[in-house]
């Protein structure tokens, strides 16, 4: 692979104009079908084989133009303090209010509750609920509009109003300004890193190609293949992230390639070949994370995972061809490692055809092994108490995950939301006039088709339930014209996203089963919040077998890259242990609220239900970068002859910085979504920036080398007959080695022994 890669690279450079103008086109492409494509809303959320969904299947049958799954809006109104909602210049503006509602052109009905009953005991808060024709996000401006608009006017009244409902909800944003702050904090460190402006220049550029192809492609297809804008926010997020760090792996390495005293073009193609084949290996895992969230078996995780894993195919052949093309258009802009300034030998190179002075890359050499960097004294210091800083590295992670004991899951709804919005205040003055179960209700379908007596069925099921704990309302059973299905709605005492709730789901299907026994008719759970408990359990139950694929793909791809059998556990056992950290960061922020104020969190409450297993992907395939681009610099430095621990400290060498760096920059592309308003985009934000911190400052650059000085040699071993079946996929660039890298590496090897002696 380190051969074909090369090649890739010198070609690229050489073809320098055709490369880039490929990639323009295909940005400029992908930019006029985002543009031209119709609009689409969010994707379609359902979950095959669950009960509840099973349920809203049942009512589109049964009861067809009811809009089982159609949005649903409420304005919630609260009389001044004295008055009541019965009072006449209260009421006569809700009725108004009502007959604005019912003008619309997508709504199916309007409730009056005056006749519904929908006003508090104590008379001062009432609501009208508003069933649409279409699913909440598909709704039209005007209708949310016109929804927000009647709102405003009975607030105009005297009366407190909030609307409240899925109608209200739009696209995920992602947090703009927060973005432009991470963009700014990676073009910082990139400027530290590679030491000029031009080098910065061109890991942001290239990331921003690929991000905008990929969104754009995503864009463009959105309607046809019913893609959410959820579905182009987790694009964005890892597109930036991986193409940025991609990039700078390549860049880094080719300014190495420059010290050694190699011209540009065969610097060029070395660092393609090399850290190429890191970057592709990199980005397979990540395509394997999150391509496999497909064996979840929910169409919106499937969406999502894919189309992050197609910019991630950008991002990776961008860094292959077009960040080659562009160092052939920056020339002596981009100097070699260690060179501060640029001398006359290497001003004479560029005008003859750009080589790089070998003194000059001999001089850096030098000056760096006179004076170790940082990387070099922490991997001796690892390398002198390896012991210590495993047991140190374990043991704090270990503490940080324990609050993932208690995690408790499901799916942010009104109650999640910022008290500044509307909806967050209509849901607590639903709670207020009529009890904290009222914006969680449960729907029951009786399906009583092979039922003797539909109506005793259904009064069967009625009685139950108002015997069961935490049930405030049932109401009477509603049929369709057939007389073979009813719906009853049941009203829990206790809050949606209560363990309550959750019970009582659970306690009225367990009586369901003596129900369909003793009368033929099954009863189905169905509702947001039903919906919620089936998808959380989903999720669980698909998790172990989603980690044993992914982790043992990708183990199997490690094998092949790192030839070891040791390694590749070694870092799947550290992802597990950084992962497991991250949740219990994120269980104690957005689940307890300590330091939850910092990051704008208004409501404590359950951890989204995707989090594990969202996490468990994009994790998994970010935590194998790392450990791709450190641990293959020591493999390098350890099949060209260096002992164990020397190449952990060439390794560190190497790549400390650049691997600190990347992960610094991911740390700020993944933080700048903690700035959005939704509870969802912010609770993964932070909890990819803390996992990325957890596994590249503790796991890989502690954990890793400690494990590593501890192994020696049985770190790299492998079984002979495993060995002759892998292919030599030669990630180390040994079949680039020519005559003079030979000399060369003889050379530092008595270097090494004249200064050991």
């Amino acid at each position: 692979m380190a051969t074909f890669l090369y090649k890739l690279g010198r070609l690229a450079f050489r073809r320098r104009h055709f490369v880039a103008l490929i990639w323009v086109a295909l940005l400029t492409l992908a930019g006029v079908g985002a543009a031209s494509a119709p609009a689409a809303g969010t994707t379609s959320f359902s979950i095959p084989g669950v009960e509840a969904q099973k349920a809203f299947d049942l009512l589109e049958q049964r009861f067809p133009g009811a809009s089982a799954d159609g949005g649903t809006g409420r304005i919630v109104f609260k009389a001044p303090e004295g008055q009541k909602m019965t009072d006449a210049a209260n009421k006569a503006t809700v009725e108004k209010t009502v007959d604005a509602l019912g003008d619309g052109s997508e709504v199916a009905s309007v409730t009056d509750p005056f006749t519904t009953g929908a006003v508090s005991k104590d008379g001062t808060v009432a609501y009208t609920s508003v069933k649409y024709d279409v699913p909440g996000m598909e709704l039209k401006d005007s209708t949310r509009d016109a929804l927000e608009k009647a709102g405003d006017e009975a607030r105009a009244t005297g009366l407190t109003v909030d609307v409240g409902g899925d109608a209200l909800q739009a696209g995920a944003e992602p947090g703009a300004i927060g973005e432009v702050i991470g963009l700014a904090i990676a073009a910082v460190v990139l400027v530290i890193t590679l030491g000029s402006l031009v080098a910065a220049g061109l890991p942001l550029l290239t990331a921003i190609i690929g991000v905008g192809i990929g969104v754009s492609t995503i864009t463009a297809l959105a309607k046809a293949l019913d893609l959410g804008d959820t579905t182009s926010t987790l694009a964005l997020m890892i597109g930036l992230a991986v193409g940025i760090d991609y990039a700078l792996f390549i860049v880094s390495r080719y300014r190495s390639e420059l010290a050694e005293g190699r011209d540009r073009e065969e610097a060029v193609g070395r660092a393609t070949g090399t850290a190429g084949s890191a970057v592709v290996f990199a980005g397979l895992t990540v395509v394997i994370a999150l391509a496999g969230l497909a064996v979840v078996n929910v169409p919106m995780l499937t969406k999502m995972g894919l189309a992050a894993a197609g910019t991630v195919v950008v991002a990776v052949l961008i860094a292959l061809t077009m960040i080659p093309a562009l160092l052939g258009y920056a020339g002596k802009r981009v100097r070699a490692t260690g060179e501060k300034r640029r001398s006359t030998g290497d001003r004479t190179g560029d005008r003859t055809g750009g080589k790089t002075g070998a003194g000059t890359g001999e001089k850096g050499r030098q000056a760096k092994q006179a004076k170790p960097g940082p990387g070099v004294r922490w991997a001796s210091f690892v390398i002198r108490r390896p012991a210590a800083v495993l047991l140190l590295g374990v043991v704090g992670l270990g503490a940080i995950a324990v609050p993932a004991t208690q995690l408790e899951l499901g799916l942010p709804d009104d109650g999640s939301q910022p008290t500044s919005t509307t909806q967050r205040r209509a849901y607590d003055l639903l709670s207020e006039g009529f009890g904290p179960g009222f914006n969680g209700p449960l729907m029951i379908v009786v399906d009583a088709q092979n039922s003797d007596d539909p109506k005793a069925a259904a009064t069967t099921v009625t009685d139950g339930i108002k015997d069961l704990k935490d049930v405030a309302t049932v109401t009477p059973a509603m049929f369709n014209k057939a007389g073979d299905t009813a719906t009853i709605t049941v009203i829990p005492g206790s809050k949606p996203s209560s363990t309550q709730t959750e019970d009582l789901v659970h306690a009225i299907r367990d009586q369901g089963t003596d129900v369909r026994a003793d009368t033929g008719a099954q009863v189905l759970v169905t509702g947001t919040t039903a919906m919620n408990i089936d998808f959380s359990q989903k999720l669980n139950d698909a998790l172990i077998p989603y980690l044993g694929l992914v982790v043992g793909l990708a183990f199997l791809l490690l094998i092949v890259v790192f030839r070891s059998i040791l390694v590749p556990l070694k870092a799947a056992l550290g992802f597990l242990l950084s992962v497991l950290a991250a949740l219990g960061a994120v269980v104690a922020v957005f689940q307890w609220g300590w330091l939850g104020g910092l990051i704008g969190v208004e409501e404590t409450g359950p951890i989204m239900s995707m989090m594990p297993i969202f996490m468990v992907g994009v994790v998994f395939g970010l935590a194998m970068d790392y450990e791709v681009f450190l641990v293959t610099r020591m493999r390098e430095a350890y099949v060209h002859g260096e002992s164990p621990s020397q190449a952990i400290v060439t390794g560190f060498r190497h790549s400390a910085k650049v691997v600190a760096a990347a992960a610094i920059i991911m740390m700020a592309v993944f933080g700048g979504f903690i700035s959005s308003t939704e509870s969802m985009i912010k609770m993964i934000g932070f909890g990819l920036a803390i996992a990325v911190f957890f596994d590249a400052f503790i796991v890989r650059m502690a954990i890793v080398p400690a494990v590593l000085a501890l192994l020696g040699k049985k770190a790299w071993w492998l079984p002979k007959w495993l060995d002759r079946a892998l292919p030599n996929v030669d990630v180390e660039g040994e079949g680039l080695k020519t005559p003079a890298d030979a000399a060369s590496s003889r050379d530092g090897d008595e270097d090494r022994e004249l200064a050991r002696a």
